[in-house]
């Protein structure tokens, strides 16, 4: 986007046209108490676009970029390959929009693909169907929530420690404004199953709870088997909700629905969207058939015109938008059309077997360098059961640690310090992803400078 600044009387003459003495009158309705009575400090003044583009390439340039080094970052936001056509075909025409259609039937190319793409995800995460996509992993979880409270007319919510703690906290931000009780509480390090609170879960679901949210791999990478846990929410009328932050685990562990999710969500950004410097991010969201018209969203159709071709229709559209605001299962349940299609198009590419295959890598490269990383001096492996992601306990706060592998060009992992501020115990916790992008000369890069840092 190009910087366009406004000359003084250029501002003159759209004040005259609108009839206001000054831009201060267009804030006559603000409280004068929460107006600005001087310029914010720490701001620069306005300078030339040259000048504006020089600043913000300077910063910029402080950035320390996804591909430029040893890359171990995960907890909810992946590196994986993404092959240069996923890029090529999400630009073409019929395919060129962040949005879903007003009058969908015209645009039969958008509705197929998002067609495509539940079928996918509905496959993927084991259930009967699937929405069109939803903003991102955070608020597809809070809907489930939602969406538990409406079936099973409760409004207690037990969530696992094991969820991603920034998905927690968009839920408890929106549980204030609908009363909905959640009850959670913070991972520890356990060796063998860290953060792995699944018995403390099943003792817990009682007649008022409305659904038991757990996240497989859990924000530790430890992975479980919640079929137990299936079984006891649905012998106290609960839902189970299950989370996926990486969707490229489902090519080698068994999927939500199987072990009895009754709603599953997640993100898709691993597949075909790639790291953009925190955004944008795509939500999944499946369900069983018996709860569809409870699901948020869009759901696309097949059908056959009057002249019996193969067509496509906007099957279900249950937000504000589209109808009567009270009847309306959701009012942040737009999909994000664009994603879902760079998603689809990288699920194609791979098929099944790509998928596993590539699943397949990222468990053998995780263990290879979590085998590696457990003979640093200071380092002790937490994990039992894990896919491309573990937990390591440092013998310092790995927060400093983590600063110092960057300083070194390393983005050695994700510092459970920063996930959770406030909690001491967590301090020297360390949660380091491996994908298929990272080499053997990566995952010993990391552990010399691992060491080099723990001295």
């Amino acid at each position: 986007m190009r910087y366009l600044p406004l000359t003084d009387a250029d501002r003159s003459a759209m004040l005259r046209t609108i009839g206001a003495g000054s831009i201060d009158d267009l804030f006559v309705d603000v409280p004068e108490a929460a107006r600005l009575s001087a310029p914010i400090a720490g701001l620069p003044n306005h300078a030339s676009e040259i000048m504006v583009e020089r600043q913000l390439k300077e910063l910029a340039g402080r950035n320390l970029a996804a591909g430029e080094g040893p890359f171990f970052l995960g907890c909810g936001a992946y590196r994986h390959h993404v092959p240069a056509s996923v890029d090529h075909l999400i630009q073409r025409g019929e395919f060129l929009t962040a949005y879903t259609p007003y009058q969908p039937e015209i645009a039969q190319g958008t509705l197929q693909v998002l067609f495509e793409f539940q079928t996918q995800v509905a496959r993927l995460l084991g259930c009967d169907v699937a929405n069109a996509s939803m903003y991102d992993g955070s608020t597809a979880c809070w809907e489930a929530i939602v969406m538990a409270r409406r079936i099973t007319k409760r409004a207690k919510a037990l969530i696992s420690a094991g969820v991603h703690p920034h998905y927690v906290s968009v839920c408890t931000t929106m549980a204030k404004f609908t009363g909905d009780v959640l009850e959670t509480k913070l991972p520890d390090l356990t060796v063998g199953a860290p953060g792995d609170d699944l018995a403390r879960l099943i003792a817990a679901v009682d007649k008022e709870t409305s659904c038991v949210v757990v996240q497989n791999p859990n924000i530790l990478g430890h992975v479980a088997d919640m079929s137990e846990l299936a079984a006891r929410c649905h012998e106290m009328g609960a839902l189970l909700i299950a989370v996926v932050t990486e969707p490229v685990a489902l090519g080698a562990i068994r999927s939500p629905g199987e072990m009895g999710a009754d709603i599953v969500v997640g993100e898709g950004q691993a597949l075909g969207v790639g790291l953009q410097f925190g955004g944008p991010y795509v939500g999944l969201f499946a369900t069983r058939d018996k709860y569809v018209r409870q699901m948020p969203g869009r759901l696309c159709g097949e059908t056959v015109d009057a002249e019996g071709k193969r067509g496509f229709v906007l099957t279900l559209s249950t937000r504000e938008q589209h109808i009567r605001r009270e009847k309306a299962t959701s009012n942040i349940c737009t999909n994000s059309g664009l994603c879902a299609l760079a998603f689809s198009i990288h699920m194609t590419l791979l098929g099944e077997r790509g998928l596993r295959d590539l699943a397949a890598l990222n468990h053998a490269k995780a263990v290879v360098a979590a085998e590696r990383l457990a003979k640093v001096p200071g380092v002790e492996l937490l994990n039992g059961p894990f896919f491309n992601e573990f937990t390591l306990r440092l013998s310092k706060e790995a927060r400093p640690v983590v600063r110092a592998l960057a300083d070194d060009g390393i983005l050695g992992g994700v510092s459970l310090g920063r996930l959770y501020p406030g909690a001491e115990a967590l301090q020297n916790g360390l949660v380091v992803a491996v994908t298929e992008t990272v080499t053997d000369e990566d995952i010993d890069e990391l552990a010399d400078a691992l060491e080099e840092a723990l001295r």
